[in-house]
């Protein structure tokens, strides 16, 4: 499925093909973005829902020093918020990380979607609840997780998101984020940021190169991160789950291997 925001939908509710049919139409055309360009700044007007058909975006906040935290990480079939219209003016921005291609769904069609499409309200609803857990995840990383096991959470979490595309191959993964972009997310210095990178490398566990992404020990990232995939609330149907080891709490994650 070349629509990656229909295929993430398609993994969150049970779409027939009038569901399909009618996402297709709403997102089948994209305006294309350079990297750090602005879809929308904080302050404006909130607008149409972005769809990223292709590239990565983010969420951020410049700070009054100037620097920048950046709040989201969001992936071809990733949309903004359902309900950001309810607010006066935007309290964030969004930006594109790398050129991208992004749909905008006005909020009469949208809501008119999900009125005449059950299946798809349904979807868009739990996309925002993984959306809310992912946030929930990164304030605790934030608060609570030393910094290896902070960067070693959110690889786990990017791969995971990926992986549910179809944007993975085997154990590799695009994952076009610097240094400097990673340090924004995980409240780091690049410096720091290199150092951390360095050392999951030298544990065996994975490396990033040339902005691609290699989990060399599912498990030993795993239990580095202490990572549970709760949060992500994906849908296991399709899948079938190898035995789980004892030192992971049980989860299984990132170890199963999807039927042919």
């Amino acid at each position: 499925m070349a629509n990656r925001f229909i295929r993430k939908l398609s993994g969150l509710a049970d779409l027939n093909a009038d569901d399909v049919a009618v996402l297709e139409t709403a997102t089948g055309w994209g305006r294309s973005y350079s990297a750090r360009q602005d879809l929308i700044r904080e302050g404006d007007e909130p607008g149409p829902v972005f769809v990223v058909l292709e590239g990565w975006a983010c969420r951020y906040k410049i700070l009054p020093n100037g620097t920048r935290q950046i709040m989201a990480f969001l992936m071809a079939g990733d949309a903004c918020d359902l309900h950001i219209s309810m607010l006066a003016e935007m309290d964030h921005g969004i930006q594109a990380i790398t050129p991208a291609r992004v749909a905008t769904v006005s909020r009469e069609e949208m809501r008119r979607m999900m009125h005449e499409h059950p299946n798809i309200a349904r979807a868009m609803y739990v996309s925002q609840l993984v959306d809310e857990g992912i946030m929930r995840a990164w304030i605790v990383s934030m608060g609570r997780r030393s910094s290896i096991e902070r960067v070693a959470h959110l690889m786990c979490e990017l791969y995971l998101r990926a992986r549910g595309i179809g944007l993975t191959e085997e154990d590799h993964v695009e994952l076009p984020l610097s240094q400097i972009v990673l340090a924004d997310a995980l409240g780091m210095t690049p410096v720091h940021m290199n150092r951390v990178l360095k050392e999951l490398r030298l544990t065996g566990s994975m490396a990033l190169r040339r902005g691609n992404l290699t989990i060399l020990d599912a498990v030993k990232l795993v239990q580095i991160a202490g990572f549970d995939e709760n949060y992500l609330h994906r849908r296991m149907r399709q899948t079938t789950w190898a035995t789980p080891d004892p030192m992971i709490g049980g989860s299984g994650i990132m170890v199963e291997r999807v039927r042919s």
